[in-house]
């Protein structure tokens, strides 16, 4: 095996942090007379705010927040370059940790290089073939029992209703148990822990969003650490067992704190964003209807081929695959991703020196009308393998990509298909008011969700 790389070994000891003098080439906007502002107009409406960037500057530009001068690229080509990292010119580490470093330390995202190859290959124990059958397992039943709650045929928020869902259903497939009376405080610790990351203050300091998120990682770490001995050397089938009795290459167990951050960054990821992408797909759906039509025929001809859907059956929701790409398209779960320059490099026409914070806008590149015809329109059919045939490879990159591809996406598009399979079989979904745009919808950072809770009522055929 190889043994870690230390960050040393790719980070120059000197690494600068390039200011608005040393961007000053590029284009982009001018220093403002108060970066606080200018973030909380950003923060406000991004992705209207990004449009104009893009449609002001082009596809790199130079940017300036709160946290200082950094480069937006947008597109494919930028995406590949920044994603795949094939030279080993960009750190996630670096780049997250401004925005996570006290609220998701060591987590899988936060690692580059060697060190994240070790643990990624570590931790995907806990998503191959057969843990995953029994994923779906417990996903269906838990499913089936949220669903069986919830009031048919009057107003229901949606955003809050299948947040508590997903806590339940990450509660069953990640620890293997229900929500005891931890339950509250479990899910407002991940809360504070998320509005934390795009907190104006970054200090937790008492009363701020920062230190309630300190708080909430702290409450986590602890309920992790009270639960480790307990799965060490016992078989489970949820996640947090298995990733307890993960051995590296060389049969090492993984550490207590490695596991704490690991467990705290794979529960937000499961349950906030899947919260997020089911609240878009339905905000979309409820909006087209003919699309709930078309998965609901894909479901009937399932059960009369099939009897039921199946771990082996997932592959045969066509229609809903289509519906789920397109909706984090418009809506990707993560609208932005950032990392930090670790040598010059040029795009284009265009050197960015080392030590820049770089980020690539999803939001932008899942817009841009040469691969995305009239592309605010809602249209599934733009993921038919005929019209996907052809398309960059990077121009769709809800997950990421290269090394640090979600590690659990085929577990997010398990959890997604059975949910809309249990859902749209025997209701559909109505709007209780008329549904805009994604940009007056949607507060869009740190995490995509509905501003007024998306009300809706879910209607039995």
């Amino acid at each position: 095996m190889n043994a870690p790389v230390a960050n040393s070994d790719f980070v120059p000891a000197d690494l600068p942090l390039p200011g608005y003098a040393a961007l000053a080439h590029l284009p982009g906007q001018l220093p403002a007379r108060s970066p606080l502002l200018r973030t909380l107009k950003f923060i406000a409406n991004p992705l209207g705010a990004s449009r104009t960037l893009v449609e002001t500057h082009g596809l790199v530009f130079r940017r300036q927040d709160f946290g200082g001068w950094g480069v937006t690229l947008v597109g494919p080509e930028a995406n590949e370059l920044v994603l795949f990292n094939k030279d080993k010119i960009f750190s996630s580490e670096l780049g997250w940790n401004p925005v996570l470093e006290l609220l998701f330390p060591r987590g899988l995202m936060l690692m580059d290089f060697e060190e994240h190859r070790i643990h990624r290959k570590t931790l995907s124990v806990a998503f191959k073939t057969e843990p995953m059958r029994h994923y779906f397992a417990q996903l269906d039943a838990g499913i089936a029992r949220g669903l069986a709650k919830w009031p048919k045929g009057q107003k229901l928020n949606f955003y809050p209703s299948i947040k508590a869902l997903t806590l339940d259903l990450a509660a069953t497939s990640f620890l293997g148990v229900p929500w005891g009376p931890e339950a509250n405080r479990i899910n407002k610790a991940f809360c504070d822990m998320v509005a934390a990351s795009v907190a104006v203050v970054r200090k937790p300091l008492p009363f701020t969003k920062m230190k309630r998120g300190v708080d909430g990682r702290a409450f986590m770490s602890a309920y992790f650490a009270r639960e480790i001995p307990k799965r060490r050397g016992h078989d489970g089938n949820d996640i947090f067992t298995q990733v307890c009795n993960a051995r590296d290459e060389n049969e090492q167990l993984l550490g207590e704190q490695d596991i704490i951050d690991h467990m705290n960054f794979l529960m937000m990821a499961a349950h906030d964003t899947t919260t997020s992408s089911i609240s878009s797909i339905v905000w979309c759906l409820a909006r087209h209807p003919e699309w709930q039509d078309r998965i609901r025929a894909e479901i009937a001809d399932i059960r009369a081929r099939h009897g039921a859907l199946s771990y082996e059956t997932l592959g045969d929701m066509a229609v809903t695959d289509m519906v789920f790409k397109e909706a984090l398209r418009l809506i990707p779960p993560v609208p932005a991703m950032p990392r930090r320059v670790l040598r010059d490099f040029s795009i284009g026409n265009h050197q960015i020196p080392a030590g820049t914070m770089v980020g690539v806008n999803q939001m932008m590149s899942h817009r841009l009308p040469e691969y995305w015809p009239d592309p605010e329109r809602f249209d599934p059919t733009r993921f038919t393998p005929e019209n996907s045939r052809g398309r960059h490879k990077y121009a769709w990159v809800p997950f990421g990509g290269g090394a640090h591809m979600c590690l659990g996406q085929h577990f997010a598009y398990m959890q997604v298909k059975m949910f809309f399979f249990a859902l749209l079989e025997g209701h559909r979904i109505v709007a209780e008011k008329p549904l805009g745009s994604v940009e007056s919808d949607f507060t869009m950072f740190p995490i995509p969700k509905p501003k007024d809770g998306l009300p809706v009522r879910i209607e039995a055929l």
